[in-house]
């Protein structure tokens, strides 16, 4: 290589070079910006999760301090002053009216599962359970044409209590002295797949009682 051709190539890296720190002292800044921001990213992502665990935590540990309490009344009177929104709503709802039915306070019973049950942020699984727990709670209040009403949009296709919501339907067609639907009914739980073997024998039992017969052939 020429002397000539090596002063042309050193020209040029120097040109190089200081066209790279020009490049950096312009544009330095937001390569500086997108390292903070990656890396505040990821701490406020780890704080996030920290935040997040450390309340569900707590939410459990109010929990189980109100199940602790001595009698059903004292654990309802607990479970009803906590405050818990999101996913954690329903379940200390269920409980809540679980400890207020046993307590013998049903209205406070009725009020936690109407509050999942008229929920429509709730999942449709936590609603239709507080709605047939609600139904069967309120049965003695209810009228059985009102309770069949209720039971509807659970006994059909797909609903995950359906059959139960069936079996509840029957029982409020005997109440309201139509023994035949109420037969049908229950002959059908009896062949359903969905019905488990505790279902399908109180069922059979309740033909029986009835005067019926469990096999319609």
């Amino acid at each position: 290589m020429s002397e000539t051709d090596s002063f042309i190539e050193e020209v040029t890296e120097e040109v190089r070079r200081d066209k790279l720190f020009g490049y950096i002292k312009r544009y330095g800044w937001i390569a500086i910006l997108l390292v903070l921001l990656l890396v505040g990213g990821a701490a406020y992502n780890e704080w996030s999760k920290a935040s997040a665990r450390a309340d569900a935590e707590a939410r459990g540990d109010a929990i189980l301090a109100a199940m602790e309490a001595d009698d059903s009344g004292a654990r309802a009177a607990a479970l009803a002053g906590l405050e818990v929104t999101g996913g954690t709503a329903p379940v200390v709802a269920m409980l809540l009216s679980t400890e207020a039915g046993a307590a013998e306070d049903g209205e406070a019973a009725a009020r936690a599962l109407r509050s999942v049950a008229d929920d429509a942020g709730q999942p449709v699984v936590y609603r239709d359970l507080a709605a047939l727990k609600l139904v069967i709670l309120t049965a003695a209040d209810t009228a059985p044409a009102d309770r069949i009403a209720a039971l509807q949009p659970l006994a059909e296709a797909g609903s995950a209590f359906r059959v139960l919501a069936e079996e509840q339907m029957a029982l409020a067609e005997i109440e309201q002295g139509d023994r035949e639907a109420a037969l049908k009914r229950l002959r059908a739980l009896t062949e359903d797949t969905e019905a488990s073997q505790g279902l399908r024998q109180r069922v059979s039992q309740l033909i029986v009682a009835l005067g019926g017969y469990t096999d319609p052939a």
